[in-house]
Formats: C-alpha cells, structure tokens, sequence
C-alpha cells in the first residue's frame, strides 16, 4: 500500500532540522519513498491514497526509552511514596501476582495507550518474574499491536534484605539461562520487534549478574537498559558494597558502553557524567516518574552539554500514571527552567530531538527511525491542530511540546502500517482492550490487597 500525506507541516528532524510548510510526504509499502509538493508526489505516485493534512503537524513517530508495561494495572496504587516504599509495599507484592493473562492486558494496553498518543518505539524493562512466560506475553502484545520496540529480560538477584520479595529473585545463572533462551527464540536483529537485557538496580543485583549481562550482550549484540544512579539509596548501597557509585562501578567492571541505556540518572554526579560519556553509554530521562516518586532532578543540562545522548521516557504506569510523552516533553522543557532560573537551558526544538530522533539514537535504530527521511522507515505520526488547545499557531514545535495533550494524534503509521487511522485503531478494539486491562487491574488489585478504597488526605504522612 502506498499512502501520500498532503498538504501538512512536516517536521522532518533530518540533520538540518527542516519544518516543511504545506508539504506532502509518501508512505510506500514500509518505507518513506519521498517528501516534496503533492502535485509532484501525486504525478509520480498515482495509485497513492491521499490523507489530507492541511490544519496537520506530520512528525516522526516517537520513542519512548523506557517503560515497564506490566505498571499499566498499577496506576494510582503508589501515591506520596519514595521508591523503595513504593516499589516494597506496593510494587514489588503486585508483580508477585502477576499471572500470563495480568501481563497481557496490561502490555497490550500499554502500547495501545502508547500508539495513541503518537509513540512508535517502545523499551519496555520486565523484571518481574514469579513464574515463567512472562516475558514472551509482552512479546505478543507488540507483535499483535504493531507497535516497534525492545522488550527487554529484566531480573533481581538479590535485595530480599531491602525487601525485594523472594518470589521475584533468582540466581544469575537462571536469570541469564531465561534470558538467553528467549533472545534465540525471539530476537531479530532485523525485526520490528527485538529482544534486550534489563539488569534491575544495583541494589538488587549481583557482581556476577553484572558480568554475565555484559558477556551475553556481546554474544548476541542485543540492548543493555538499566536502572542507574535513580535515587540516594541507590548511591548510598553502591558505595556501601562497591566502595563506588553505581556509575563507577559500571565502568570499572567494563559494563558500560553505546549498547547500555541508562535509566534516570538523576543522582549522577560529574565525574558519573563524565564516565557515561567516555563509554558512550546513552541515558533514559524520566522526568514525571523522577517528580511522583520524589527522587529528584536529572542534571540533564550537564550531561547534553558533556555530550551525551539523552531519550526520553515515560517510566512504568505505577510512577508516571500514564504514557504520555508529550506530558513528558513538557515537564522536560519546563523542570531545568525553574530549577536553575534559566529560561534558556533547555528549547522546545532539544526535547523534541529527546523525542524521537535521540530517542532513536540511544536505542540504536536511528539509522531506521526518528526522523522523516527518505529510505526511512515509516514510522509517521499526524496531529490535528484544530483542537482548541493547540490554536492558534506560530511555531509547531511549540505548540507539540508546550500546547500539545498528547489526544491530538489522529493517525500512527509503524513500518508502513496504517495502525489509527482518523482516530480509530484498524486492528484492535480499543474499547476491548481497556475493558480487558481494567478486569486484570480489579483481580490483581484483590489478590494483593490493594483494593482498598483510600479515603480523602489532603496532607499525606
């Protein structure tokens, strides 16, 4: 099938940075086959079914860097909790829970959610395993929802001492045996949806764990994410049992490196920076789930300053409350503004790059995606500006980061397939979907005992 989106703003986030004015763009089978003025495409292209796009913005899909999908029945169970709190006493007992039919509603929902609000690319981090298969459902629900991604094997291997429950622990060689089988089953290197590895945080995981993800990416080439540097407790445990922050460490046993995707950062300090950057090691900034959770503010600025790529990420359901990334977006634009009382830190123009094209970059597929280029795959968003909240416009990367809801996306392509088209899924029902995740949410909710109804506080203690 061939598509030709007429007549829109195209933000094409090429080397250049263009915005194409009253631009047409071509979707040819699962590739980009050509950008210009309709009347030329349309002459070249005769058989295209044309999408008008006038009153539109056409940007790349964009990709969101990290996620734990399972979260997605979770939402609003962790109010007013630090991390550990939230992830001991709630958290952790819920993935406890988690049976195939909990983690299936809950992924598909997830990139339902996710595809509607204009994210393409997914890194969804699975570190909860009570019981085997878990992982191979989430598989399914990016297969069936078409949406592109990384799922990637997380496990815990230690920290029952700190209150990782003992269900979700297991020992390296059988957290790497699970891992490496499911990379031979599911991985393709060329495939829309690829298999990586999700060492947790350092407080839950041994040296030996450590060492063996590092030798098994280099195996099998995949994806290294990791939770690093996200809280004090986090340092605080490093250097306790590393004499080392978790960063430094990390590169003292040569675990760092561009296949590595650090997640939050937000306790790094310059020398943390300055090791990410000498190992070209990409960081996941998370900037909602970083303010719900109380664990602070990535030195963000620093560490683009130093060079490093930066994506950005939603963080799990149960400590962002949602996928969003232009929620997202903004609060990233915003956050640097006010802490260092410098309206110039941070552009509308640099969070969208963390967007999509960065984005695409710190998870090695920017050679595919993230931005609108010709031979690219077509991985194509449409917004409808027409919504009250995004007009008038003078500048559409603007009104994307700071106007933009994220509900104004009206249609996702991904590798050429036309997923929302007017608003509407083509292959799923979405009305199903959230029926089946609320079900899942109520079930696991009862079987965890967090199905109490919490009364009103407008102070929390």
């Amino acid at each position: 099938m061939s598509y030709l989106l007429a007549d829109g703003w195209i933000i094409t986030m090429n080397p250049q940075r263009e915005i194409l004015e009253q631009a047409s763009l071509l979707i040819e089978d699962n590739l980009i086959a050509a950008i210009g003025t309709r009347d030329a495409l349309q002459q070249r292209y005769p058989e295209a079914e044309i999408i008008d796009c006038r009153e539109r913005i056409i940007m790349p899909g964009m990709v969101n860097t990290h996620t734990h999908l399972f979260q997605t029945l979770l939402k609003g169970l962790g109010d007013d909790m630090v991390l550990k709190k939230w992830f001991t006493c709630m958290t952790g007992p819920s993935a406890v829970a988690l049976t195939e039919e909990d983690v299936y509603a809950a992924a598909l929902h997830g990139c339902v959610e996710s595809l509607r609000s204009g994210v393409t690319s997914l890194v969804d981090f699975m570190y909860a395993h009570p019981r085997p298969g878990l992982t191979a459902k989430v598989i399914d629900a990016f297969e069936v929802s078409g949406i592109r991604g990384h799922v990637c094997r997380g496990f815990l291997t230690s920290g029952i001492e700190h209150g990782i429950p003992a269900e979700l622990i297991e020992t390296p060689e059988q957290a790497l045996a699970d891992a490496r089988n499911v990379i031979q089953r599911y991985h393709k290197a060329d495939g829309r949806v690829k298999v990586g590895l999700a060492p947790s945080m350092i407080w839950a995981l041994d040296e030996k764990v450590l060492r063996g993800t590092r030798a098994l990416a280099n195996e099998t080439g995949v994806l290294i994410t990791t939770h690093v540097a996200e809280t004090d407790f986090e340092i605080e445990q490093a250097k306790l049992r590393f004499q080392a922050t978790d960063t430094e460490f990390l590169s003292d046993i040569g675990f760092l490196g561009p296949d590595v995707l650090a997640v939050h950062c937000v306790q790094c300090s310059s020398r943390d920076i300055r090791a990410l950057k000498h190992h070209d090691t990409r960081v996941s900034h998370n900037p909602c789930s970083n303010l719900y959770l109380a664990s602070g503010v990535a030195p963000i600025p620093e560490m683009l300053a130093a060079g490093l790529t930066v994506g950005l990420g939603s963080d799990g359901p149960a400590s962002s409350n949602n996928h969003n990334l232009f929620q997202a977006m903004k609060v990233a634009a915003l956050l640097p503004k006010g802490v260092h009382r410098d309206p110039t830190i941070m552009t509308a123009e640099k969070v969208l790059e963390m967007a999509t094209i960065d984005g695409a970059r710190a998870i090695g597929l920017d050679h595919l995606v993230g931005s609108l280029e010709v031979g690219k795959r077509a991985d194509v968003v449409i917004v409808d500006t027409s919504h009250p909240a995004m007009t008038p416009i003078h500048h559409p990367v603007s009104s994307l980061v700071y106007s933009a809801l994220g509900h104004e996306v009206s249609d996702v392509f991904v590798d050429g397939a036309y997923l929302l088209r007017a608003g509407e899924f083509t292959q799923l029902n979405q009305r199903e979907v959230m029926a089946r995740s609320q079900r899942a949410a109520q079930s696991l909710a009862v079987r965890t005992g967090n199905d109490k109804t919490r009364g009103w506080r407008s102070a929390a203690f």
